[in-house]
């Protein structure tokens, strides 16, 4: 909010005294600082300070706002890192120049782009705080473990200063690295700490993959319907994609076996444990034969299992009944831990995983050795397990809830996932969903449309829910309300 000199002048008076650090305003604690920087940008903004204009000297603004000269010193040099003013030496503070136009597409998404694969992340990255996202695939702010984060960038940030500031080693952390190996030979996966390359999220993992082993034109598998980001990412490498059916038990072996046959395909990218955006779960039967199909091919399988600390009972992964042979099994902890304190990893056999790192560091030098330190005080410092248990509790209430309330809108389930966050839904197949997705955004309700996770654009009327996004009743009003305004305007 932005203030007057009157108000500042009132502000001023009222305050405890030039040596507090924070001034009240409406009822709001703001530092000093930040009330300099609110002056002065106001003053820009309302064009009486005008580029190139000289601004009050650090005296006469202490003065006027009462506040201490070293208060007034520090604001003026936040506005010049942040290139709003600039210093002249000797001479003062200027006004740095040419206001930027105002661009008004900027300050909402775009709400009439085409529903592409990338279209729900866009919406979902730059909504409002007070836009629903039943739509979007991860927990809402409140169920993350912000303690468990402070926790573990305090703990990091008191030791060895080089983390602060040093390039990470090629591979990553070696503590992280021991500890995901460990994880894995949980979930029967034999590999070690050396066969474990670190990287800055999932996604990336499976850049460097592609990159590696991809060249334009190639044939990629994917599952259909599969995680959207899947195929915006393969759009980038300019390959061919060919969606192959997903089942409750895992891909449709016999569409499996003829993708092989007819396009000699070089890479098929899956989730395991929980599927998005299904939530099935693939079976020990399904797994076997895709093994048996893939050791006939020229195939290489990438195993996403981002979502693996979801499960309440480990499902077989591809990537332990081949040995990391011809499975590549990648993860992150973006879903459980923390979106911004992002670290992946890559498991595969020791030949790729020395090819891979160095393309990670062609592509991007060092990781990130900041975020794989929190990640690992974060994993190891006895409340994750804790944290986990309450998660699933949540989640596995948040999903009868949600059934529960699409029922009231025949909304049908495909299946009741065992555990995760998410329900493949189906409306009734005369239901456009991206018209209704489209008027539920411009109501503040990000939604996910079928046909956004599907190669075959055969899910015209699914659509994919986040149970934990979906505990606001305005979530199924405003879905209620679309549905209706899209048969009426069918009649």
């Amino acid at each position: 909010m932005l203030y007057s000199h009157i108000q500042y002048s009132t502000i001023s008076n009222n305050c405890i005294g030039i040596f507090t650090n924070t001034v009240r305003i409406n009822d709001m604690k703001i530092t000093k600082i930040d009330l300099v920087i609110q002056h002065i940008n106001q003053q820009i903004n309302n064009r009486s300070l005008m580029p190139g204009s000289r601004l009050p000297s650090v005296r006469a603004l202490a003065r006027q706002l009462n506040l201490s000269i070293s208060t007034i010193v520090e604001g003026y040099e936040r506005l010049v890192a942040k290139g709003i003013i600039e210093a002249k030496t000797g001479s003062g503070f200027f006004v740095a120049g040419p206001l930027v136009p105002l661009s008004i597409s900027e300050i909402h998404p775009k709400i009439d782009r085409n529903i592409d694969p990338l279209w729900i992340s866009r919406q979902a990255l730059e909504a409002k705080s007070d836009v629903l996202k039943p739509g979007c695939g991860w927990l809402p702010n409140e169920w993350m473990p912000h303690e468990h984060i402070r926790k573990a960038i305090r703990k990091v940030s008191k030791t060895n200063p080089n983390i602060l500031t040093d390039y990470s080693t090629p591979l990553g952390l070696p503590a992280l690295r021991e500890l995901l190996a460990r994880r894995m030979q949980s979930k029967g996966i034999e590999g070690i700490a050396n066969q474990i390359l670190l990287t800055d999220s999932g996604t990336q993992a499976i850049d460097l993959i592609c990159r590696y082993f991809l060249k334009p034109n190639d044939v990629v598998l994917v599952d259909d319907p599969c995680y959207f980001n899947f195929h915006a990412l393969l759009k980038v490498h300019q390959v061919q994609i060919i969606g192959i059916p997903y089942t409750k038990n895992g891909p449709d072996l016999a569409a499996f076996a003829t993708a092989i046959q007819d396009f000699n395909p070089r890479l098929y990218i899956t989730n395991s444990g929980i599927h998005n955006p299904t939530g099935a779960v693939l079976n020990a039967a399904t797994a076997y034969q895709v093994l048996k199909l893939v050791e006939r091919s020229n195939l290489i399988v990438i195993e996403d299992d981002i979502f693996a600390d979801l499960e309440l009972h480990t499902a077989p992964r591809l990537a332990a009944l081949d040995g990391l042979s011809r499975v590549i099994h990648i993860g992150s902890f973006s879903k459980t831990l923390s979106g911004s304190v992002r670290t992946g990893y890559i498991a595969t056999k020791p030949e790729w995983i020395e090819d891979l790192t160095d393309i990670k560091i062609a592509t991007s030098f060092g990781g990130n050795q900041l975020s794989a330190e929190i990640l690992y005080a974060a994993l190891t410092d006895g409340n994750y397990r804790k944290y986990l248990e309450e998660l699933k509790i949540n989640l596995a209430k948040a999903m009868d809830s949600t059934i529960k309330q699409l029922e009231k809108l025949n909304i049908t389930p495909w299946f009741k996932p065992q555990a995760g966050l998410f329900l493949w839904c189906e409306l009734p197949r005369h239901l456009d969903i991206s018209s209704i997705a489209q008027a539920c955004l411009e109501n503040g309700v990000i939604l996910a449309p079928g046909n956004a996770f599907s190669q075959s654009q055969n899910f015209k009327n699914f659509i994919r829910f986040n149970v934990a996004q979906c505990s606001n009743s305005k979530v199924f009003a405003v879905l209620s309300h679309a549905i209706q305004q899209e048969q009426e305007r069918q009649h």
